[in-house]
């Protein structure tokens, strides 16, 4: 198990960063190390490549622990706390305190010994009962800080011409999801579901799109320059108007795509 100081090394990070800056850092290195971006016939850059995969992948796990551990015991401190203040004793009420005088005025002769008796405590004060009141209604716990989104059954999602930009969506499945017109620029995409999805005029620029599910997608006029479809299956796609190269240099990385049945950018159908 590598110790947090060597976590954020590898991950060039500064000790203390947060969940999201740690996520984003591990996009960013596994988008430059992945072993799918290498020449095939470079096998001592590969097996490199997998190793800093490897670290990476560590290095992230051991630091999401940590971070969401650290905001479970600050949350559970937080509603000790509360507790022990809701469970603490309230001051004591003034107690019934009777006592007895004798009267004097008359003379002598004619005294006679006369009780009096006051009692306290009959009716306390409102105001004390009002700081009560308000002392006991402590308000509820905060939740602890979410560090995963909470459903990754995105599917059907309207998410059209929505700010997606950096976000990380590995592994989601948004299936028939909305996303036209979408800027999904420098988005982590590995593995994501994307089957039968809307992605017409979608910005995708730079998007790692490692192993993605793209089987029928309407890709009709998206930005693909940059991305990173290593892997994906694109297999009855529709890419007809797609931005994929600049005159005759592709800028989208295909290594292992299948495109079978795909309807290219300039309308052919990939056999």
């Amino acid at each position: 198990m590598l110790d947090l100081d060597t976590c954020y090394r590898i991950l060039e990070l500064e000790p203390g960063a947060t969940l999201e800056e740690v996520n984003r850092a591990y996009r960013d290195l596994v988008f430059i190390w992945h072993p799918d971006r290498i020449p095939k016939d470079n096998t001592r850059l590969i097996e490199k490549a997998q190793e800093k995969i490897k670290q990476f992948n560590e290095a992230r796990d051991q630091l999401r622990q940590h971070i969401t551990r650290q905001g479970s015991q600050t949350s559970q401190r937080v509603t000790s706390q509360q507790q022990t203040y809701r469970s603490s004793p309230p001051p004591p009420r003034y107690q019934s305190n009777s006592y007895t005088y004798r009267s004097y005025h008359a003379p002598r002769e004619q005294q006679q010994t006369t009780q009096h008796t006051y009692t306290y405590g009959q009716h306390h004060n409102p105001a004390y009962g009002s700081y009560q009141r308000q002392r006991t209604a402590a308000p509820p716990p905060p939740e602890p800080p979410r560090t995963t989104p909470p459903h990754k059954d995105m599917s059907g999602v309207n998410l059209q011409g929505a700010n997606l930009s950096e976000k990380d969506f590995e592994g989601r499945n948004l299936s028939h999801a909305n996303l036209s017109y979408a800027d999904l620029s420098d988005a982590f995409l590995h593995r994501v579901i994307l089957h039968r999805a809307n992605l017409r005029h979608a910005n995708l620029f730079r998007a790692n799109l490692l192993q993605a599910d793209l089987s029928y997608a309407d890709l009709q006029e998206a930005n693909l320059i940059g991305a990173d479809l290593s892997g994906a299956d694109l297999r009855g796609a529709d890419l007809r108007g797609a931005k994929m190269s600049q005159g005759n240099r592709l800028l989208v990385k295909l290594t292992g795509a299948r495109l079978t049945g795909a309807i290219m950018p300039d309308g052919h159908v990939h056999v």
